[in-house]
């Protein structure tokens, strides 16, 4: 662990001071910013990935295509929710190009030298050092719970559809879901409940979970066996994972590709200037058939009665929010293959932190529950939370 890892609690006071201080303190090491402008005034600081546009800041999307991009005129319509529920916005924080693999200069404050995940690398970042209590992110493939999971803090993927799009560069209209990030799961209940008008939900005595246990590296095995036990000793219920996913995680590509091909239609005509991963994705999309694409929406169609009948008698799916600790090095932002399935899925996913490494690295424990019922999830998520720091 590095001095730079800080994670402040939304329980905690939020004041813009504190957050100015901080920033200034570490941002010259952590680069997790794209542009700030703090306001005279607001109750908790906020960080928002530059693909989602905030009035009077311009959305670059990490990309050299956006560089003189124009200062938005409006919120994003989560940006306006967010700021309802006392959130505002102090800044955009780093994203990978179009929130896809090329990564920004952003480092892992718990872990520096290791990327912090994509491609809400600056969101997490932020939240891990303490520069922010709350910061959004969006989820396509993996881009909220691998960051995380790599920073050593909590997130919320939302459930597909739960809030408008608009205002958001996306790259799926059938994946792109919102995200957020906070220092812990409580944090994440406590903003979500502000965020909806949903009251916190009571913390389930013996909590359901069904274990999904993909192949991942040695560590990361470690640390759901261990949290599986934890579980097991505070009298959650666990059995294991029934069904297969591989059908799911190969078809998630297939329409992610397809459909960032149309919807980034107007940066084809500049392919050249994109980062290879980005142009490889696009133009991957173009040689993608119709019939290809049917094919695979009818797999996650398919997926989605069998897992929605499977979690009627469950909490949640309890399994590796990544492969493993964070990879060395900024040049990469890691594998989201973990998140691939359910992604497609447009299930909710709460990543929960507090594992490690035996170097020190975080390690994420993943949690998804049922569509639209995200104040549910939080509440297991606050379970198994508590389970790991006992």
């Amino acid at each position: 662990m590095t001095g730079l890892r800080a994670p402040w609690s939304l329980r905690e006071p939020t004041p813009l001071a504190r957050s100015r201080e901080r920033i200034a303190e570490t941002e010259p090491r952590l680069q997790a910013w794209v542009e700030l402008n703090f306001p005279a005034d607001g109750r908790v600081p906020l960080g928002v990935k530059d693909i989602i546009d905030v009035v009077g800041f311009p959305t670059r999307c990490g990309s050299p295509l956006r560089t003189d991009a124009r200062a938005a005129e409006s919120d994003a319509a989560i940006v306006t929710a967010w700021r309802a529920a006392g959130a505002v916005p102090v800044g955009k924080t780093v994203t990978t190009e179009f929130a896809y693999f090329s990564p920004g200069p952003t480092d892992n404050p718990s872990a520096l030298g290791h990327t912090p995940g994509g491609s809400s690398s600056g969101s997490a970042a932020a939240v891990a050092a303490g520069q922010v209590p709350l910061a959004l992110g969006s989820q396509t493939a993996g881009s909220v719970t691998r960051p995380a999971s790599f920073c050593g803090v909590a997130s919320l993927v939302m459930s597909h559809g739960r809030f408008p799009m608009d205002g958001v560069t996306g790259l799926s209209p059938s994946l792109d879901s919102h995200g957020a990030f906070a220092a812990g799961v409580t944090d994440l209940a406590l903003a979500f409940s502000a965020l909806t008008g949903e009251p916190e939900a009571g913390l389930p005595a013996r909590p359901r979970l069904l274990l999904w246990r993909p192949p991942v590296e040695p560590e990361m095995r470690a640390a759901v066996d261990f949290a599986s036990r934890r579980l097991a000793a505070a009298g959650a219920v666990l059995d294991e994972f029934p069904a297969s996913v591989a059908a799911l995680t190969a078809a998630h590509p297939v329409v992610m590709a397809y459909e960032a091909a149309r919807e980034r239609a107007a940066e084809l005509a500049h392919i050249s200037r994109l980062s290879v991963p980005l142009a490889t994705l696009l133009r991957t999309g173009l040689e993608t058939t119709e019939a290809e694409y049917a094919a695979a929406m009818r797999v996650i169609r398919d997926a989605r009665a069998r897992i929605t009948l499977l979690l009627e008698s469950y909490d949640a799916i309890l399994g590796p929010a990544a492969l493993g600790p964070a990879p060395a090095g900024l040049h990469a932002t890691g594998d989201p293959v973990l998140s691939r399935p359910w992604q497609a899925l447009g299930l909710p996913a709460v990543a929960v932190p507090g594992l490690s490494a035996s170097d020190g690295r975080p390690l994420g424990i993943q949690l998804v529950g049922r569509s639209g019922e995200e104040t549910a999830l939080l509440a297991t998520g606050c379970r198994v939370e508590n389970a790991l720091r006992a």
